[in-house]
């Protein structure tokens, strides 16, 4: 697979003039260039003076190569939402909506904001008395659902911040997701070893599944018929589920991850060029990364295509695919680290997968602690640095337009990133 990308890589010269994600090699690049920006667009507090470091971590000939590779490029910071105190595990763009944006924290609040003009607060969510451990919008977006390690699931109402349902469980709540189908469908998985089929409606358990430990992480297809979960010990499974009675059965189990480490990240994708199959992404703690095709004629059985093994893990780090990115040569992922960085990795790459990040430089403290509008003046470039968080990187969430990405650190910061455009 990797000998037909690097033939067609060889074969096929892009330009910029031909391919609309492409950028110019710059002819002059420093080592440590450095720009400043003065610009307050929505704050009171005056105009603020703030200098960004850029620089480059490669060598010129590794450089050149990389400039003339497809990357995302950022602008800088869209906004900054700090108004959380404690730890931001988990976040998460509306569907088919590309300014609603929500998280959780291990305070067990929930907040939902928008991010366009001017970036505000909608609702703050308060009754989970403990970690959030998950959440998901319904189709519609006018609805939450949520789930904690008090031991409760729970349902809001978007529009008017109130919690209407409350389901009770015997164990932490670990995971949930709607059904993509049939949106009376919740399915959560528990610390219990459980996967429970719930009815939105009445809140009753319609269905359950038993698996080998404790169910932490899941996801659904695009069809509805296929849930692949992950456990505690690095287990993936492949559930069928009836659309309508929400019935489940296990098909398959994957045993191909060698860490016995808790699955923190299940995501499915309808289709890649690079295994030209739908496929699936697992993150778990120890921060290896595993990368599936998906043979739906075979029930959703898994096989392992690559694996990676990141930098600088930290317990309960997510990652997410790239959407734009993996329509081009490789297979593209971002996630969150240890170091306080975000970074981008392509699969297709095992020897050189890091392609770009937004790195952490010195940000002032009074810069953070005012929830400011930045806009930035001058372009980044591909596999350029960027100023960001101050702690370790949990969370990581593309918008549905795939202009900004989101993410979220331990000190409660969520901070979204505008993506640059491209011509």
């Amino acid at each position: 697979l990797l000998r037909r990308i690097e033939a067609a890589s060889s074969s096929a010269h892009s330009t910029p003039s031909n391919s609309g994600r492409w950028f110019a090699s710059p002819t002059t690049f420093s080592e440590a260039d450095s720009w400043s920006s003065i610009r307050d667009l929505r704050s009171n507090s005056g105009k603020l003076s703030r200098t960004l470091s850029v620089s480059s971590k490669h060598s010129e000939p590794e450089r050149h190569v990389r400039f003339a590779e497809p990357a995302y490029s950022f602008v800088g910071m869209h906004c900054i939402f700090d108004n959380c105190k404690a730890s931001v595990t988990v976040l998460q763009f509306g569907r088919t909506n590309s300014d609603l944006l929500a998280y959780g924290s291990s305070d067990g609040s929930l907040t939902v904001c928008q991010v366009s003009e001017p970036p505000s607060v909608l609702q703050k969510l308060t009754g989970h008395s403990k970690d959030i451990t998950d959440f998901d919008f319904s189709s519609n977006n006018q609805y939450i659902a949520s789930c904690s390690m008090d031991k409760t699931v729970r349902v809001w109402e978007i529009s008017k911040g109130t919690c209407i349902r409350v389901v009770y469980g015997v164990s932490s709540q670990l995971c949930i997701c709607f059904h993509p189908v049939n949106n009376n469908l919740l399915l959560v998985g528990n610390a219990n070893r459980e996967i429970n089929a719930i009815n939105f409606s009445t809140g009753r358990v319609i269905s359950k599944l038993t698996c080998d430990n404790a169910v932490t992480a899941l996801d659904i297809d695009h069809t509805g018929q296929l849930i692949f979960a992950g456990d505690a010990q690095g287990y993936i499974y492949t559930i069928s589920v009836n659309s309508h009675t929400g019935s489940l059965s296990r098909t398959h189990k994957n045993k191909s991850c060698k860490s016995k480490s808790s699955v923190t990240t299940i995501q499915y994708r309808t289709f890649s060029l690079v295994a030209r199959c739908p496929v699936l992404l697992s993150c778990a703690q120890d921060g290896n990364l595993y990368f599936f095709s998906i043979a739906t004629n075979s029930h959703g059985y898994l096989t392992l295509i690559c694996s990676l093994k990141l930098a600088s893990p930290v317990q309960n780090i997510r990652a997410s695919f790239c959407p734009l990115l993996s329509l081009e040569k490789g297979e593209f992922i971002v996630t969150g680290s240890g170091d306080s960085n975000v970074y981008f990795y392509d699969l297709a790459r095992p020897k050189n997968s890091c392609v770009n990040k937004l790195q952490v430089c010195s940000l002032s403290l009074y810069f953070l602690h005012l929830k400011i509008w930045l806009q930035v003046e001058v372009l980044m470039k591909p596999f350029t640095s960027l100023k960001g968080h101050g702690s370790p990187v949990m969370g990581v969430a593309w918008n549905h337009g795939e202009n900004l990405l989101a993410s979220s650190d331990s000190d409660g910061t969520v901070i979204v990133w505008k993506r640059a455009k491209t011509n």
